[in-house]
């Protein structure tokens, strides 16, 4: 295999996908050959600066490549880490491109204007001059959870259903799962509603209320809703005035106590954390799309976006695009249901396009569980697709444990995606044996669900 000269050695391919070509594939086959240094800086708030250094090869007959591997690199740091501002050093060149890239009409309009709406201010693509003058990074990181103290609710917003719990001293007196469908309606009113409902229902299970904790899909901002997906109807204007706050709202109603929201991706990777009694989890919630979250060697939340679902994987020409970014080869449709309904008409398995995304994988699943070779086919692309993915996100995150869960991960589908990403890990990426552990969510991990994990978010006013 072959992409802008550089010639990429064999590799596991996913039997449903033979084009696929994983970004730590290319990577790997790039860096081997690149000598000129070069760095990105990204940074975000706080004056935070994330400093990625790398390679190009600063040639004119790979021009092509070095744009190729450092726009993809920009994109996967923006979605990764989040900012406003990228910074290149070191290849003047290779700045224009990504600067063309991440303009108003650029291919990259869309990752644009996700960061100045999350960060609220101008996005901008610099050149800082030559390697040497590159900054030294400054990140930070906090402790996120782990208060069980007390009375706390414990709030969970999927984009199927909502889970809450009530929780009292780290035991679960409650726990309620309801069906809504936040993300086809526009009223600000429906979502505002069913938050509220969700609140009273485990606040009348306590004597009283010291905290209240929300994992929700999305990237929030001192509990602000930024962007997110639950609320994709909702009109801009409508947006602003009526979602920017609506957990703040929706709190009041049940009185004046300490709230966090987080991002369902951290809070997923808490529980983790908790219930393994580990350090270093990513964890990846594989439904409605892919949801990610990061817990550091030092046991805290990094304040980064872990936005995968539209981090490239896949560097092959003709990728699948995603609607919404416009983007081919990104995580959302590799990880998520989208992956399964996607792959299971080139399994020979008819899908009635009346059925919704989540009838659809159902469908697909039911087929798994009466043992249908065809959807076993799909799952094991699946997993083919995770493993390259895992020591990609491991060149990344250098995570210890990561954790799968999710809808697409149910089931025998699950174990059997699963045991392919094991069995390709071991086959073509063996150093990682013994640094990375992946695995389903066992009993012990269950034991922290989500809404529970979300309740330890806040710590209580005493």
């Amino acid at each position: 295999m072959e992409l802008y000269g550089i010639k990429i050695p064999a590799f596991e391919a996913p039997e449903l996908d033979g084009g696929f070509l994983p970004a730590i594939r290319f990577n790997r086959a790039y860096l081997a050959g690149a000598k000129k240094p070069m760095a990105v800086v990204v940074e975000r708030s706080r004056n935070q600066l994330a400093v990625y250094e790398s390679r190009i090869y600063g040639t004119p007959s790979f021009l092509e490549a070095d744009a190729f591997y450092v726009e993809r690199l920009v994109k996967t740091l923006l979605w990764m880490k989040g900012g406003f501002r990228v910074t290149v050093y070191g290849d003047e060149a290779v700045y224009e491109a990504v600067k063309i890239a991440y303009s108003d009409k650029g291919a990259r309009a869309f990752d644009k204007k996700f960061m100045e709406r999350v960060y609220e201010r101008p996005f901008e693509v610099l050149y800082g001059g030559a390697y040497d003058a590159r900054p030294k990074a400054n990140e930070q990181s906090e402790p996120l959870g782990g208060h069980l103290d007390g009375c706390r609710i414990g709030f969970d917003a999927g984009g199927s259903d909502r889970k809450v719990s009530a929780v009292i001293d780290g035991e679960t007196v409650f726990s309620e799962e309801v069906v809504w469908h936040p993300k086809t309606q526009s009223d600000p009113q429906y979502h505002f509603d069913g938050i509220v409902t969700a609140f009273r229902a485990a606040a009348a299970h306590m004597p009283r209320v010291d905290a209240i904790g929300v994992s929700s899909a999305g990237v929030y901002v001192d509990n602000r809703t930024m962007v997110a997906s639950l609320f994709l109807k909702v009109p801009e204007d409508a947006f602003e005035k009526h979602v920017k706050d609506i957990y703040v709202r929706a709190a009041k109603q049940i009185g004046d106590v300490p709230l966090v929201v987080a991002n369902d991706g951290d809070v997923t990777a808490l529980a983790g954390s908790m219930g393994l009694n580990a350090k270093g989890v990513l964890g990846i919630a594989m439904g409605t799309s892919e949801a990610a979250g990061f817990i550091d060697q030092q046991g805290n939340v990094t304040g980064w976006l872990n936005e995968l679902a539209f981090a490239p994987v896949d560097f092959q020409q003709n990728a699948p695009e995603d609607e919404w970014s416009l983007d081919c080869g990104c995580g959302v449709k590799y990880f998520s249901q989208d992956a399964v309904n996607r792959l299971a008409p080139l399994a020979g398995i008819p899908l009635e396009e009346s059925l919704s995304p989540a009838e659809k994988l159902k469908a697909v699943q039911a087929l798994m569980e009466a043992s249908d070779e065809r959807a076993a086919r799909v799952y094991r692309t699946i997993g083919c697709y995770l493993a390259h993915t895992l020591a990609h996100y491991h060149a990344l995150y250098a995570c210890s444990y990561v954790l799968l869960l999710g809808r697409v991960m149910s089931g025998k589908g699950g174990e059997l995606l699963l045991s392919t990403a094991k069995e390709v890990l071991e086959k073509d990426y063996p150093e990682l044996t013994g640094k990375l552990t992946v695995e389903l969510p066992d009993e012990k991990a269950r034991r922290v669900g989500q809404s529970v994990a979300a309740a330890s978010l806040p710590k209580t006013a005493k």
